[in-house]
């Protein structure tokens, strides 16, 4: 069993190298023993939004349910011969993830097949279980059985992955309203997208990365370097959207270069080098 597991565990690190560049290079700066485990849940959370947002010649519907059902079959088995569940269960078995924060997720992709545009109540509620509770699972994680710790930084990995997500949203403007026929920004209209609009916007996720901040600071050794420089990734990421005009994100996906991350990389380790983080 021991080589399945490291087969099923690799799999799911490759599906996040694939896909997330950026984010796989983030994992790569945490502790050796935990970056296994932050791909597990990347892996799992990286299907089931192919499933709902690329496979439109299949049965979206009917592949969610399917692979929500195996997902707890997995869980509760402790064992799945799919690769990328069997890793997932192994991550949420050995951290005992609340299989609340599970369900949420799959709520939020659930809407994704059925809801194109969001109300206030709406929008936080797909945000909460696309976005925040995935970073409550890595929290789970990082913390390593800590409940106490776990409860105390509970809040601020909910504000940094709804900072995540949300950036991702304004990156991702463009495809989301012409590929996907989705507007998740209550109130909005895509083709009356106005500054003020904009503007609204981007001070609720200034109001989530100053609220994050705080508790990178507190998180373990192990983790701390590279949670803050996937923030300092998003961070940058967010202000250059800011810098751009209404119709720039509209007409194009805002990028950070590959000479940019480095930059952002090595200014981070200049300040954990000098105790400054």
């Amino acid at each position: 069993m021991h080589l399945f597991h490291d087969v099923c565990l690799q799999c799911s690190s490759i599906t996040t190298q694939q896909y997330s560049t950026s984010f796989s290079s983030a994992i790569r700066l945490l502790d050796k023993s935990l970056r296994p485990h932050i791909c597990s849940v990347y892996g799992f959370v990286r299907v089931a939004d192919e499933i709902v947002d690329t496979f439109h010649d299949y049965d979206k519907k009917t592949l969610l349910a399917e692979f929500k059902k195996e997902t707890y079959i997995a869980i509760n088995r402790g064992i799945s011969v799919n690769p990328i569940l069997h890793s997932f269960q192994l991550t949420v078995n050995k951290y005992n993830i609340s299989n609340d924060l599970i369900e949420a997720f799959f709520r939020s992709m659930e809407f994704d097949l059925e809801k194109t545009v969001y109300d206030v109540n709406g929008y936080q509620t797909y945000i909460y279980g696309s976005a925040e509770v995935v970073g409550l699972m890595c929290l789970y994680v990082f913390c390593e059985g800590d409940e106490q710790l776990y409860k105390k930084l509970t809040p601020f990995a909910r504000s940094l992955g709804a900072a995540f997500q949300k950036v991702n949203f304004l990156r991702d403007f463009k495809n989301d309203f012409e590929g996907l026929n989705r507007m998740y920004f209550p109130g909005c209209d895509f083709t009356n997208f106005s500054a003020k609009d904009k503007e609204v916007i981007e001070k609720d996720i200034q109001a989530d990365f100053d609220s994050a901040y705080p508790g990178i600071l507190q998180l373990p050794v192990k983790v701390r370097f590279g949670v803050y420089v996937a923030y300092k990734y998003y961070l940058s990421l967010f202000k250059k959207i800011r810098k751009a005009a209404p119709q720039k994100i509209l007409k194009q996906r805002v990028r950070i270069p590959d000479y940019g991350k480095m930059l952002i990389l090595a200014k981070a380790g200049v300040r954990q080098q000098f105790n400054m983080l």
